[in-house]
C-alpha cells in the first residue's frame, strides 16, 4: 500500500475511526484506574500508561499481522472479527476496574486493562492494515493518545448518534470478509467468481446487522413484557 495514497488515507481514517469506537470507554477504565492517586501522580500515571499501552498495543498487533499470513489463520481472524463487530452491537461494557492507590500499580493497571481490553482493536487494526506496518504504527500513535485523553467527548458523541456504533460494525463486518475471501485456502475457488471478495464482504455486513437487530428486537420485546 503506497504512503499517502488514497487507498492508504482511507485504511487510516477506518483505523482510527475503529479504534475510538471498540475502546472509546477506555478513557473511563483508566480514569478510575488512577484515581485514588494525588493530582500530579495522575498525570504521570495516564503518561506512563499511554506509554506502556502504545508499546503492547503495537507488540501484539505486529504479532497478529505475522499469524495472519498463515494459511487458514486469516479465515480464523475474520470470523472472530465478525464475532467483535456483532458484539459491539449488542453487548452492554462494564467499566468497573480496581483503583490503586500508588504510581507503580496505577501504571501496571492502566497497562493490563488497556491490553486486555484491546484485543478485539488489534484483530480489526491488523485486518485493515493488510501487513502494511507503516499504517499500522501510525493508526497506533495516533489513537492511543485520543482514547486516553479524548474519548469522554467520543462516548457522548455515541450515546447521542448510536448509528456511530452500527457505521463500525459495517466496518468490521466488511473487513471480516475481506480477511475470509483473501484467505489462501480460498483463492482457488474465489478466482473464478467475480467480485468474491465485494460479495462475501457485503453477505458479512448483512448478516451482522440482520443477526444484531433481530437480538435487540428481542431484548425490546423482554423489556415491555
Amino acid at each position: 500500500m503506497e504512503f499517502l495514497s488514497n487507498e492508504f488515507l482511507w485504511a487510516l481514517i477506518s483505523i482510527v475511526f475503529i479504534d475510538l469506537v471498540l475502546a472509546g470507554d477506555n478513557a473511563i477504565v483508566i480514569g478510575m484506574a488512577a484515581r485514588n492517586l494525588p493530582a500530579e501522580q495522575q498525570r504521570k500515571a495516564i503518561v506512563w500508561g499511554t506509554a506502556g499501552a502504545i508499546a503492547i498495543r503495537l507488540l501484539s498487533t505486529l504479532v497478529v499481522v505475522w499469524l495472519l499470513k498463515i494459511p487458514a489463520l486469516m479465515v480464523a481472524g475474520g470470523v472472530l472479527l465478525l464475532w467483535i463487530a456483532l458484539k459491539l452491537l449488542i453487548e452492554k461494557k462494564n467499566h468497573e476496574v480496581g483503583a490503586s492507590d500508588n504510581l507503580f500499580s496505577a501504571v501496571k493497571t492502566i497497562v493490563i486493562a488497556d491490553g486486555v481490553m484491546g484485543i478485539d482493536n488489534v484483530i480489526g487494526v491488523a485486518g485493515l492494515a493488510h501487513g502494511d506496518m507503516t499504517l499500522i504504527i501510525i493508526g497506533v500513535l495516533i489513537t492511543i493518545p485520543i482514547v486516553i485523553w479524548g474519548s469522554t467527548a467520543f462516548i457522548s458523541l455515541i450515546e447521542r448518534y448510536p448509528v456511530i456504533v452500527y457505521l463500525g460494525g459495517a466496518i468490521l463486518a466488511w473487513t471480516a470478509g475481506g480477511m475470509i475471501a483473501g484467505d489462501i485456502i480460498f483463492a482457488d475457488y474465489l478466482a473464478g467468481i467475480p467480485y468474491a471478495s465485494y460479495l462475501l464482504s457485503s453477505t458479512a455486513v448483512i448478516g451482522v446487522m440482520f443477526i444484531a437487530w433481530k437480538y435487540r428486537n428481542g431484548m425490546d420485546r423482554q423489556a415491555l413484557s
